[in-house]
């Protein structure tokens, strides 16, 4: 059994624009039905929707049925533990909230890498493993591992070039809300100061050789 290619990330890396779909019914059913209309990938969105271990596992056997949309799971926060869980059911790409410096950025980087390279836990026959059938997983994986970080704070952005340069990074994400909320424009994303910010940042991210990339309703 050969190891999945993460398609995701190897579009982005390639400089290839990828637009998705947020996911937050929390619901097996509407992943499958959206993961073959179109979109290149889904965000399974643990952060913001009621959405736990067992039922995000379900949605990632509907995306793999449903099309070829790549499932990235949101994770509630950048925790060892709970990545590890996310890590061993079988996701391969990550948006972890609220980084805020470079020490963040590599924390959340070792969480999906195993020793010596960082600190995740090992399992001998998750289903990330094809339940051992995989057998070069532990060795392998991290080429198929994708890291997506939202940048969302005040501190996020003045440490945003330091946080974009940590190896195994593979994208910056703007969280327009809650960046929004913290330079004083709570619930107007779109707000004069706040498209200029969204400009200046996406440019930066861009200019330090990383794909930028930004939720939006437009």
């Amino acid at each position: 059994m050969e190891l999945p290619r993460n398609a995701f990330k190897h579009a982005i890396k390639a400089g290839k624009t990828q637009i998705g779909l947020w996911s937050i019914l929390s619901s097996h059913v509407t992943v499958e039905i959206i993961a073959g209309s179109g979109f290149d990938w889904i965000v399974l969105d643990t952060e913001h929707a009621p959405n736990e271990l067992p039922m995000v596992y379900s949605q990632l056997q509907a995306a793999k049925a449903g099309g070829s949309a790549h499932p990235v799971c949101r994770v509630p926060w950048n925790d060892m533990v709970v990545l590890k869980r996310f890590l061993d059911i079988g996701v391969q790409s990550f948006l972890i909230p609220m980084i805020e410096t470079e020490e963040d950025a590599r924390a959340a980087v070792a969480h999906t890498r195993y020793p010596p390279k960082g600190v995740r836990g090992f399992s001998a026959a998750p289903r990330a493993s094809g339940f051992g059938r995989i057998k070069d997983y532990a060795k392998r994986c991290d080429e198929e591992i994708c890291v997506l970080l939202q940048v969302e704070t005040r501190k996020g952005l003045d440490n945003l070039e330091k946080i974009a340069a940590v190896e195994g990074v593979d994208g910056v994400f703007i969280g327009p809300g809650d960046l929004s909320a913290a330079l004083g424009h709570l619930g107007d994303p779109k707000h004069p100061e706040m498209l200029k910010v969204i400009d200046e940042t996406i440019a930066r991210i861009k200019a330090c050789g990383k794909p930028a990339g930004i939720l939006t309703p437009d």
